[in-house]
C-alpha cells in the first residue's frame, strides 16, 4: 500500500519503520526536516507538505504534538483536506480534541474517510509494532483498516463516531495519571524507608501493584534515563484535554487533576517538558 505519514517524531519513527517493514511504500512530511532523517534512511520518501505527502495514496496517517498541530496539517495551506480525494482514508493518530476530528470529519469532501485512532504504548510500544490503537470514525472504515492497523499495534478496538477514538484515549490517560503518581509516591517513600529500590520494584511488580508505568518506567527512573518514551509536556497536554472534557460532561477528577497538577510544576515551573513522563519522580527527588 501507498501510505502517507505525517509526522516523525518518536511515536511517528517507530510506526513508518513497521509500515515500511511490511512491504508499504511511505511519503512523508514533517515540520522539520532534519528530524525525518532515521525514516528517510529506512527507505521513506521526502516530500516538502503534507498536501504533496498525501498524493496518489490511499492511506494518509498523522501524529504530531498538539491540537493546533492537528488544525495546521488538515486545515492550513497545503493541508490535508486541500489535498485530499475521495476514496482516501485519512487517520489522525495524534491524542487531540474529539471536538477537532469531529470538525475534520464534518469539513472533509465527499467521498473522503476520516478516522481517530489515538495510540497507547509510548515508544516501545511503536517500535516493537505493540500498540494499543482506538478508533473512531465509520466501524466499516475500521474494519477495512484493521489489517494495516495490525502491523504496527496488536489491539484495535472501534468506540464510535468521529471523536470516539480521542474520548478512549482520554480514559486511557486517566489511568496512566494514576499509575504514574502512584509509582512516583511509591519510589519515594521506599527511598525514605531506606529500602532497595530494585528489589522494591521487583517485589511490587509480582503482585496485584503491577502496572505498565511500574514496568517500564520504573527501571528507567532507577538509572536516571529521563529520554523520552512520551514527552511529559504532550502527557500534561492530555490530561488537560481530560479534565476540559470532563468539565463539558459535569464530572469530577479529582485524583487527575491532581496529577495535572504535579505535571505542570514538572513542565511550566521546572521547564522539564522534553523529559519523558517518569521525570515526575524529580518532585520528589530533586
Amino acid at each position: 500500500m501507498k501510505i502517507g505519514f505525517i509526522g516523525t517524531g518518536v511515536m511517528g519513527t517507530g510506526m513508518i519503520a513497521n509500515l515500511l517493514k511490511a512491504g508499504n511504500q511511505v511519503q512523508v512530511y514533517n515540520r522539520t526536516k532534519a528530524h525525518a532523517q532515521k525514516v528517510l534512511d529506512l527507505g521513506a520518501k521526502w516530500y516538502d507538505t503534507p498536501a504533496l505527502a498525501m498524493q496518489n495514496c490511499e492511506v494518509v496517517m498523522s501524529i504530531v504534538g498538539y491540537p493546533k498541530d492537528v488544525e495546521q496539517i488538515y486545515f492550513g495551506k497545503d493541508g490535508l483536506l486541500s489535498g485530499a480525494v475521495a476514496g482516501q482514508y485519512l487517520i489522525d493518530m495524534t491524542t487531540s480534541r474529539p471536538a477537532l476530528d469531529q470538525k475534520i470529519a464534518a469539513a472533509a469532501p465527499a467521498g473522503v474517510h476520516i478516522l481517530d485512532a489515538p495510540v497507547s504504548g509510548g515508544d516501545l510500544g511503536a517500535k516493537n509494532g505493540t500498540l494499543t490503537i482506538m478508533v473512531g470514525g465509520q466501524k466499516a472504515d475500521c474494519e477495512y483498516l484493521t489489517p494495516l492497523f495490525k502491523q504496527i499495534g496488536q489491539d484495535v478496538n472501534w468506540f464510535g463516531p468521529a471523536g470516539s477514538g480521542q474520548h478512549a484515549k482520554m480514559a486511557n490517560q486517566i489511568m496512566i495519571a494514576g499509575t504514574m503518581t502512584g509509582m512516583c509516591e511509591m519510589l519515594a517513600y521506599a527511598k525514605a524507608a531506606g529500602l532497595d529500590l530494585a528489589t522494591v520494584i521487583k517485589t511490587v511488580g509480582g503482585g496485584a501493584a503491577a502496572n505498565w508505568s511500574l514496568d517500564n518506567y520504573a527501571p528507567r527512573i532507577l538509572k536516571n534515563d529521563f529520554t523520552p518514551g512520551f514527552f511529559a509536556k504532550h502527557f500534561l497536554k492530555d490530561l488537560r484535554i481530560a479534565l476540559d472534557e470532563a468539565a463539558r460532561m459535569k464530572l469530577e477528577l479529582p485524583a487527575t487533576k491532581e496529577a495535572a497538577r504535579l505535571y505542570e510544576i514538572l513542565v511550566d515551573e521546572k521547564q522539564l517538558g522534553n523529559d519523558g513522563t517518569q521525570a515526575l519522580i524529580k518532585l520528589w527527588w530533586d
